[in-house]
């Protein structure tokens, strides 16, 4: 039987390529949160933000080429770029604005990859708000600005989209 199921792959696949049987996916290997839950664990966020310097995070889960993170804000962010991985925002709570392109001002490499500044000059604004979603390449400059009186709260995907 198996010399069988042999020959039948070998001659469905190509000759250069090696069959190789993929691991199966449990449910149990599936990450899930709910909305509930990172509202929840948001409004701890919120308090450490508060009681710190006005930001505060965490990542919910590394994987093998981006990471899931939850992230509150209630000041204004660092103008930061990252050469490799991309922004994938998902606002869950609260409004902000997301300035991106342009130049960093005072930019500083905080990191291999990971530059850093005080603003950005000539950027283009854009205005989020609850339930939108929005996409930073890797290498586009950006940053986050919050009002004083709200605070902003964001399912943050960091993606590797470059080695």
């Amino acid at each position: 039987m198996e010399e069988l199921s042999k020959e039948i792959l070998s001659q469905l696949l190509p000759a250069e390529k090696e069959f190789v049987p993929q691991k199966a996916v449990h449910p149990s290997d599936v990450d899930h949160w709910t909305p509930a839950v990172l509202l929840e664990r948001a409004a701890y966020l919120r308090k450490m933000a508060r009681h710190g310097d006005g930001s505060a995070g965490e990542t919910l889960k590394e994987f093998p080429r981006h990471a899931a993170m939850l992230s509150v804000r209630h000041r204004d962010g660092q103008a930061e770029v990252h050469e490799n991985f991309a922004d994938l925002f998902y606002v869950l709570d609260g409004r902000a604005t997301l300035l991106s392109g342009g130049a960093v001002v005072g930019a500083v490499e905080v990191s291999a990859g990971e530059t850093r500044g005080v603003a950005l000059e000539g950027s283009v604004r854009q205005e989020l708000r609850s339930g939108d979603l929005a996409h930073v390449p890797a290498g586009v400059p950006h940053q986050m600005l919050v009002s004083s009186e709200n605070a902003f709260t964001a399912l943050v995907l960091k993606i590797q989209e470059k080695e």
